[in-house]
């Protein structure tokens, strides 16, 4: 019987380009690569955040796979598909060159073909226990955005509603049809 090495987000930072993946209790999960809708998704939610955070100077948006610590001992590092780290966080000399060492206020998860809901249910408590403050999962499929907040309010928007940063990121909003437009 052979004995799996468990990893810390150290050495996974260490092992450098080895493809899509994430660190799950000190084991590696590798990922593919996201399909065409997941990448339009992911981008235009990058886009209208980053287009309201940036000229408030309110913090920092994230692209996708960004690694964010949110266990340790042993590690998790997950990637959100996008997410938002509020400028009162963001460390005096700015950005990780690594991982970030706590998870963000915001993050965002684009459903993709081959995600199982088990594996979505798991990266919201996850993220939840991690101290995230707002969590929105995109769902292609059903075109809509459901929201959690800790510790465990859950709320769909449907394209007609309108996606908001609540107390996260104040001000911010946007009609969820613009997600999927």
């Amino acid at each position: 019987m052979s004995v799996k090495a468990m990893l810390t987000a150290e050495d996974l930072l260490r092992e450098g380009d080895i493809g899509p993946c994430e660190l799950i209790r000190g084991e590696v999960i590798r990922m593919s690569p996201s399909g065409g809708i997941h990448g339009k998704l992911t981008i235009r939610i990058g886009v209208l955040l980053d287009s309201y955070v940036r000229p408030r100077r309110l913090g920092i948006v994230c692209g996708a796979e960004t690694g964010f610590i949110l266990e340790r001992d042993p590690d998790t590092v997950r990637g959100p598909d996008a997410s938002f780290v509020s400028q009162d966080r963001v460390p005096p000399e700015g950005e990780p060159e690594g991982y970030w060492p706590f998870a963000p206020d915001l993050a965002v998860e684009v459903i993709s073909p081959n995600d199982l809901y088990r594996e979505i249910e798991q990266k919201v408590e996850e993220y939840l226990k991690a101290g995230v403050r707002l969590v929105w999962i995109v769902n292609p499929g059903t075109r809509t955005v459901t929201v959690h907040r800790p510790p465990s309010a859950v709320h769909i928007l449907r394209v007609d509603d309108r996606l908001t940063g609540e107390d996260v990121i104040p001000g911010f909003e946007a009609a969820v049809s613009e997600v999927f437009e």
